[in-house]
């Protein structure tokens, strides 16, 4: 608990430290686009963005500040669905991800509550002399250690190989980081690699975040994660889930889960399951890596303590596992990974965890459990050819009644 509570604190500290000595820079009006803000901060500031589409690609340019919506402030997530940067018409083509972060940026550089949609990566000279490659649809993140929570990362897409050795990290890509991935929706991404997630040469944690129907794998597999990680790189309490990769030969159509190159990984309190590939299983080790992987539910079965083998019975779309899914309390029983406690039914957690306050498995367990309110059930293509979402689906908050 004591744990739990400084966890809190810290999060807190960094998304609400524009408020105390520094200044709010706000979008739209203040400065018309996200980037006149950005460009017109100072370490500590906090640009806030008001509902809307912004049709950018911004640049952290090394500054150490807290880009958010309004989320940050009242939790309401129509503000995360409805603050948008949509990355589909770049500047220059060969920079566009929504969002980089790679001048040195350190963990209270925070991009939280947004929708990012439409990124296409970034032309991108590998740091180890791998040569030119284009990645991070959504995210790129290099050489910088930022915090990213709360978001929804949708339909963007590193594929393009003009130019490039390959293409990767549909969602995110993170390399030579230490960076904080929290409580994010990262699905519908598309990669030759890493469709969801790249992890190369770097360290961090990646919490409580939903990684599904990301596709791709064709050069170097990886649905949900692909990663070169090193020292210590924490994957735990995510729903890792309905990925897939295609393709043959070498790493090709392997890992629809995880697919880790040559180092090793820690992996918790997962849940690991739907993903499809072309060989192999969810979690592929390649060129002699290996994974702890415990208290995890991988379809398929994977040797580790605590591991199971079981159907998570996913309510619905929102993938919390029902009340009688062999997921509930089978996390990490050290009380280091406990479940929030319900301040009204002691040793009970506190919805969206469920049972007693034992880890659960899955997205919604463990001290930084809270609900994903912005699900997304349903896509429909607005026709514009921009990649934006016509609509999303909204779930209720139950028992907890939100707008």
């Amino acid at each position: 608990m004591i744990r739990f509570v400084l966890l809190v604190f810290f999060f807190l500290g960094i998304l609400f430290q524009g408020l105390i000595n520094a200044e709010i820079l706000n979008v739209p009006a203040g400065y018309i686009t996200i980037q006149d803000a950005i460009n017109a901060s100072q370490n500590g500031d906090t640009v806030l963005v008001a509902d809307g589409v912004y049709y950018e690609n911004i640049n952290f340019n090394g500054k150490n500040i807290v880009v958010a919506s309004n989320y940050i402030f009242d939790k309401d997530p129509s503000h995360i669905l409805n603050t948008i940067i949509d990355g589909s018409n770049p500047l220059q083509s060969d920079s566009a991800s929504c969002v980089r972060i790679v001048s040195g940026e350190d963990s209270t550089a925070v991009l939280a509550g947004f929708t990012l949609t439409g990124g296409t990566g970034t032309k991108w000279i590998d740091e180890h002399g791998a040569g030119i490659y284009r990645e991070g649809g959504g995210i790129l993140i290099t050489l910088s250690s930022p915090t990213v929570v709360n978001n929804v990362i949708i339909n963007n897409e590193a594929i393009d190989r003009t130019g490039v050795a390959s293409a990767g990290g549909g969602g995110i890509r993170a390399g030579d980081s230490n960076a904080h991935i929290y409580n994010n929706i990262i699905a519908h991404n598309k990669g030759h690699y890493g469709a969801g997630v790249v992890w190369n040469y770097a360290t961090g944690e990646m919490k409580n975040n939903i990684i599904v129907y990301n596709s791709g794998g064709e050069d170097f597999g990886g649905g949900g994660i692909w990663t070169y990680a090193m020292g210590t790189t924490i994957i735990e309490n995510n729903v890792i889930a309905y990925n897939s990769v295609t393709g043959s030969g070498g790493n090709k159509g392997k890992g629809g889960g995880i697919l880790i190159w040559s180092t090793s990984i820690t992996a918790k309190n997962n849940i690991i399951w739907g993903n499809t590939q072309t060989s192999g299983g969810q979690v592929y080790l390649a060129g002699g890596a290996s994974a702890d992987v415990t208290y995890s539910d991988v379809e398929g079965g994977y040797i580790g303590e605590g591991n199971i083998d079981e159907d998570p019975l996913f309510t619905g779309d929102i993938y919390l596992p029902s009340s009688n899914s062999l997921c509930i309390d089978a996390g990490n029983p050290d009380p280091a990974f406990n479940d929030p406690e319900d301040p009204g039914n002691p040793g009970f957690a506190l919805y969206p965890s469920q049972g007693t306050i034992r880890n659960d498995m899955g997205a919604y367990g463990g001290p930084m459990s809270e609900l994903l309110p912005f699900i997304i059930t349903s896509i429909k293509d607005n026709g514009s050819g921009n990649n934006l979402p016509e609509y999303f689906h909204l779930f209720q908050n139950y028992p907890n009644p939100f707008n």
